[in-house]
């Protein structure tokens, strides 16, 4: 299968370009860490992500890099977009891979200029010195920190020689959240592309679930899919529960075996250019819902199909809630599950015995992607550009109170990625069956 080109290098510009618009305004710098390698036991480490933010500004995929950037009527684009790396060492890429270093840093990542790691905390200062603002992560990488309080203590000393520090700091998700919550077109292409992936990823295990396998290997048939397309793999861990286990909403020891007559639930989404797709289905392990199970399917399909209705252009992930809460507290009382008018169930939030969470949360980057979803105390309209997730769901664990024996051990999550559109919601999991009949006639069918 051929690999998908990635961004082009422009279209990390044009991001940094209109970061450095809103830093001009505000006479403000942005610091980002690349992030470093994580130990995973004794002496190997995890494979490396960069860091969300670095990386959508940068498109680089190596450790412990530094971005600076600034704007200055210096450079022919305004911008100051300066890089400190690891520098090339020939022994040690033999060992963990090549280097770009500080040549390649400009050549191929578009770098104003770029030095050695070990240059940082001598080159700092100069770069933030009369910014009033610095923007980082704050408390993500203890590193950075430090390196910026050491920066902004020499200025201080050279204050009376004319060296200005900054006086403010900002929350880095406070600058790019806003930036990364409506997509750009790159942005898009690649977060269609994961989810295309991840779309993949259910319809094959969709095909190949049977009683008696194991969790984890229906997990395994979900990821080979996800690498075999590209993906470099799961955005967030995946979740494999049968039975039971699906009534968790964060299982994943994906451990188990799965029992005939069992709901299997699957959360995972494939990861591309580091944007994440996140689907949720949930299928009979044979093939064939019982009626309980189907009764409690078809009122999470139809609360998953109201809040996608909602998902317009000056709508809200609060309005989207409250309409799919409406169609399970209706199901609730019609199932039996709970006792009384459905009103009740839903003013006294009774409901949240069955259903915990909330419904939706920004998708982009980062699974439960940045942007505020409050803005002045109120529910944040939502615009195009915006993706977000809808996952309405029943969970009824096999020792609930109270409820007939039918119904214990169901847990049932249906979770679609939506994009905003000026003409109304953009299904972009469309492809990864959900209907009853769909289900039913692609289960154990390779």
């Amino acid at each position: 299968m051929a690999a998908r080109p990635r961004p082009s290098l422009e279209a990390y510009a044009q991001r940094r370009a209109r970061v450095a618009h809103t830093l001009r305004e505000q006479s403000a710098a942005l610091i980002l860490y690349g992030g470093a390698l994580a130990t995973r036991a004794n002496d190997t480490e995890f494979r490396f992500r960069p860091d969300s933010d670095f990386h959508y500004l940068t498109g680089l995929e190596e450790p412990g890099a530094v971005l600076v950037l600034r704007p200055t009527p210096d450079s022919a684009d305004g911008i100051d977009f300066t890089m400190f790396v690891r520098p090339r060492d020939r022994e040690a890429e033999v060992w963990s891979g090549r280097r770009i270093g500080p040549l390649g840093a400009v050549e191929r990542f578009g770098a104003s200029e770029a030095f050695d790691l070990d240059e940082l905390d001598e080159r700092l200062p100069k770069l933030i010195d009369g910014c009033e603002t610095v923007y980082l992560p704050l408390g993500r990488w203890p590193e950075l920190d430090t390196a910026l309080l050491r920066a902004v203590a020499k200025l201080r000393r050279r204050n009376r020689e004319g060296a200005t520090p900054p006086f403010r700091y900002g929350e880095v998700a406070d600058l790019l959240g806003e930036e990364r919550l409506i997509k750009d077109p790159a942005a898009l292409d690649s977060l269609r592309h994961a989810i295309d992936i991840s779309a993949a990823g259910h319809v094959a295990a969709m095909r190949r679930t049977r009683p008696g396998m194991w969790e984890y290997e229906v997990e395994a048939l979900i990821e080979y899919e996800f690498r075999r397309r590209g993906s470099s793999g799961p955005g967030y861990g995946s979740i494999v529960g049968g039975g039971d286990n699906a009534t968790i909403l964060h299982y994943v020891d994906n451990r188990d075996r799965l029992r005939d007559g069992d709901i299997l639930l699957i959360d995972a989404g494939a990861e591309w250019d580091y944007f994440s797709g996140d689907i949720t289905r949930s299928w009979p392990v044979n093939g064939r819902f019982r009626p309980e199970q189907r009764a409690v399917y078809e009122v999470v399909l139809a609360a998953n199909l109201a809040g996608i209705r909602q998902a317009v252009v000056g709508s809200s992930i609060d309005v989207i809630h409250e309409a799919c809460v409406d169609v399970l507290c209706e199901g609730i009382a019609d199932l039996g599950l709970l006792q009384g008018p459905p009103a009740r169930i839903r003013e006294e939030k009774l409901y949240r015995k069955f259903y915990m969470h909330r419904t939706s949360h920004w998708l982009g980057v980062d699974v439960h992607d940045v942007g505020r979803y409050t803005l002045g105390g109120n529910p944040r309209p939502l615009a195009p550009g915006c993706v977000l997730t809808i996952e309405p769901g029943l969970y009824i664990a096999a020792d609930s109170e109270d409820v007939p024996d039918g119904f214990r051990g169901i847990g049932v999550r249906i979770e679609d990625d939506v994009l905003i559109g000026a003409e109304g919601p953009e299904v972009l999991t469309a492809a990864v069956p959900k209907s009853i009949a769909e289900l039913e006639a692609i289960i154990g069918v390779v």
